[in-house]
């Protein structure tokens, strides 16, 4: 298939020939699906615990004595009815154990988030995209205005730094390198950018 790629000031550019391999693909929505939740689910760190009364420091004496005080009994102030006592049943860390998605159902799955993509003209192709020394945000916010769009995930090649450094100030713009691509950005964006130099990378990753 082929796009009209822009240059980064909103003008045309080239013609770009997309590999029908990867952006022509039917969308498999129950493997795309898998993939994200397997995404997601291996993005949580999984550290949060809590003590239970035996962890928590403190309270081995008996706080009073057992009769006659006219108080009900009590044998720790760690007790679970205290404040600052022991959670009842506290949440442990558990041995983290991440799901797992073979390479040929990862691949299969990217083709079909690029094909919907495609199909639904999310896809905003630049023939290049040079950003200024020093990265300013100010250029971001000239280059989005150019190219009429406010919600974007930029996918590069390789780890941009300048690029990065440019949009960090933009809670809706996210950039993304192909070897750690997040495919819940693609399928929630509102436009995704690419450069044609990231093309044949793209292409070649996801055959």
């Amino acid at each position: 298939m082929e796009i009209q790629a822009l240059k980064q000031n909103g003008s045309k550019g080239s013609k770009l020939t997309l590999s029908d391999k990867v952006f022509s693909q039917p969308f498999n929505e129950d493997l795309v699906h898998q993939l994200i939740t397997t995404y997601i689910f291996n993005s949580h760190q999984r550290t949060k615990e809590q003590k239970n009364r035996s962890r928590v420091r403190g309270g081995g004496r008996k706080p009073w004595k057992q009769k006659g005080t006219g108080r009900a009994r009590a044998g720790t102030i760690r007790s679970p009815l205290w404040r600052g006592g022991g959670v009842t049943f506290a949440k442990e860390y558990t041995k983290r154990t991440n799901k797992k998605i073979n390479k040929k159902m990862y691949r299969a799955a990217m083709r079909s988030i690029w094909s919907r993509l495609a199909k639904e003209d999310r896809i905003l192709a630049l023939d290049d995209l040079q950003i200024d020394s020093p990265p300013k945000s100010s250029q971001i916010k000239t280059i989005l205005s150019d190219l009429g769009i406010s919600n974007a995930v930029f996918v590069v090649s390789k780890k941009d730094e300048a690029l990065n450094l440019a949009t960090r100030n933009f809670s809706n713009l996210k950039v993304e390198t192909l070897s750690s691509l997040n495919p819940s950005a693609l399928v929630n964006a509102e436009k995704v950018v690419i450069t044609s130099e990231t093309v044949p990378s793209l292409e070649e990753r996801f055959l």
